[in-house]
């Protein structure tokens, strides 16, 4: 029996297209796909799992992600560096990040995703 307030993430069901603005491709389709697994009630915090095609896209972040790489690799470039992340691996993408995510190949991820909310 499910419970309520206790969401799978999974890729059953029909994905919805995720793809990168045409703007922010750098290379590559910037082709995606998310199975949105729950958002709360305030419109803020998203969870899923996310895949993608290899290619470069812009990003700049006024949210908070983390990210746990299922498959694949995707490097991470701003002016300060760059790291490499593979299956397994987690991390926080914290707001104020600008620069490139890199899919080195295809890419699947389970995100959860804290909108910024307003200021009190």
């Amino acid at each position: 029996m499910p419970l309520p307030h206790v969401h799978r993430l999974t890729r059953d069901g029909a994905p919805e297209p995720a793809d990168a603005a045409p703007e922010r491709v750098l290379s590559g389709s910037g082709i995606s796909l998310a199975w949105n697994a729950f958002s709360d009630p305030s419109g803020r915090f998203h969870t899923g799992i996310w895949h993608a095609e290899p290619g470069v896209r812009a990003v700049d972040y006024a949210e908070t992600e983390l990210c746990v790489i299922l498959e694949g690799r995707v490097r991470l470039a701003s002016d300060e560096g760059s790291a490499e992340f593979g299956p397994g691996e987690a991390f926080v993408i914290a707001p104020g990040f600008r620069g490139s995510w890199e899919c080195l190949g295809s890419v699947t991820k389970i995100y959860a995703i804290l909108e910024p909310g307003a200021a009190t």
